[in-house]
């Protein structure tokens, strides 16, 4: 597809910030996404939209100065939508007025910035089927994760399924990391899958050192890396603990909810770490032997296109996976168990098949990269205008 140069475009968060995906070191889907905007000769001027936030904690922030800027660079402006509370009304009624005000302060500062009919791409399903953005050329969804599968959002579910269904039967595009939320969404206007993928530059190289935390921990290591939440098989992890007490099993991430894991504290073999930066979180993955997904299986987990495997493959480490669709297919060293409790002689497996060596991982890294990725989503934000109801999107090759 011939794309024209210098598209405008607009970009919005769904329940997170710019603040947030800069603290994190812009590593999720989305934060991937808008660097590419930010970065896309394709892109001319780029309005970056926040998701709505109460009036204290923006006076509070802005007088802190704790707000960072987008980068310099053209015509570009962040914006912070206000009320008085932060979360979105309960009912579907209102919760269409309150998309239907922030359409218009998405309007209003697109017009302020000069943008001429934009592309507009939002990775909030409320927005993409609640404000009508009839001022923007294109309008696509990124959709991340399932969110009428998302049991901590679940007094939104009403919400959630009226947006897809209107996200449905418009001619919304719609780009997800998997086919179980095209499925789940049922878009009849264009639509593509784009799995996760990987940053090249933050693998690439020899094998830095351990971080001191983990140079302590005696191998072999098997590793699971993400928010240690509803989704990680506790049950499952203490079982795999117990059938192989030699195997020192790593949690590496943040834990909202500290009671949810107190039950693996006191193993010998479970060690849980907090969050850390990105260059520590690719130390950590190169320095192990074995790398785990260890999910229960629900809706949530089915629909997800798991970042962490093809982190996990980056790092050159063989995955002991618990059989998830999006999984299947990803690479041979994705070796599957039927559930967590049951990875023992899974793991034995991936010991024995040992790390990939550096062409196989280097080829991994290429063939999987964000560039590729977004060569998809940018192509689907900024497709014709007139590619209507009915008509197939074809991505270029």
């Amino acid at each position: 597809m011939n794309v024209a140069a210098g598209r405008d475009a607009v970009f919005t968060f769904s329940y997170e910030t710019y603040a947030d995906a800069v603290s994190r070191g812009m590593m999720r889907p989305p934060d991937r996404i808008l660097q590419s905007l930010l970065t896309s000769p394709e892109v001319d001027g780029l309005l970056v939209a926040n998701p709505f936030r109460s009036w204290p904690s923006v006076i509070s922030r802005r007088l802190r100065g704790s707000d960072p800027a987008l980068p310099a660079g053209g015509r570009r402006l962040l914006l912070t939508p206000t009320r008085l509370g932060r979360s979105d009304p309960l009912s579907v009624p209102r919760i269409v007025r309150a998309y239907r005000r922030y359409d218009d302060e998405l309007r209003r500062a697109a017009k302020r910035l000069g943008l001429e009919a934009p592309a507009v791409i939002t990775t909030n399903p409320l927005v993409a089927a609640f404000s009508p953005l009839a001022w923007a050329s294109t309008v696509t969804y990124f959709g991340r994760d399932d969110w009428l599968s998302y049991t901590g959002r679940r007094e939104y579910w009403p919400a959630y399924r009226e947006a897809y269904r209107q996200i449905g039967d418009a001619e919304v595009g719609v780009a997800a990391v998997s086919e179980q939320i095209i499925d789940r969404i049922a878009p009849r206007g264009p639509h593509v899958v784009v799995p996760n993928g990987v940053e090249p530059a933050e693998w690439a190289g020899p094998v830095p050192p351990a971080p001191d935390w983990l140079a302590g921990i005696p191998s072999p290591r098997a590793i699971y890396v993400g928010t240690i939440d509803e989704r990680l098989d506790t049950e499952g992890i203490e079982a795999l603990a117990a059938l192989r007490p030699h195997l020192q099993i790593v949690l590496l991430g943040p834990s909202p909810e500290p009671d949810y894991v107190r039950r693996l504290r006191g193993i010998g073999n479970v060690h849980i770490h907090a969050g850390v930066g990105r260059a520590e979180l690719v130390a950590a993955l190169r320095n192990c032997d074995v790398s785990l997904l260890a999910h229960r299986r629900t809706p949530l987990t089915e629909a997800m296109s798991p970042l962490k495997v093809y982190e996990y493959i980056a790092a050159g480490l063989p995955v002991v996976a618990i059989d998830l669709p999006p999984i299947h297919g990803i690479d041979p060293r994705v070796l599957i168990a039927p559930t967590t409790s049951d990875m023992a002689p899974v793991v034995d497996a991936a010991l024995e098949l040992g790390r990939a060596d550096e062409r196989a991982r280097g080829e991994f890294v290429e063939q999987n990269s964000w560039a590729a990725r977004h060569r998809l989503v940018m192509d689907l934000m900024l497709r014709p205008a007139l590619l209507r109801r009915g008509e197939e999107f074809a991505p270029a090759v």
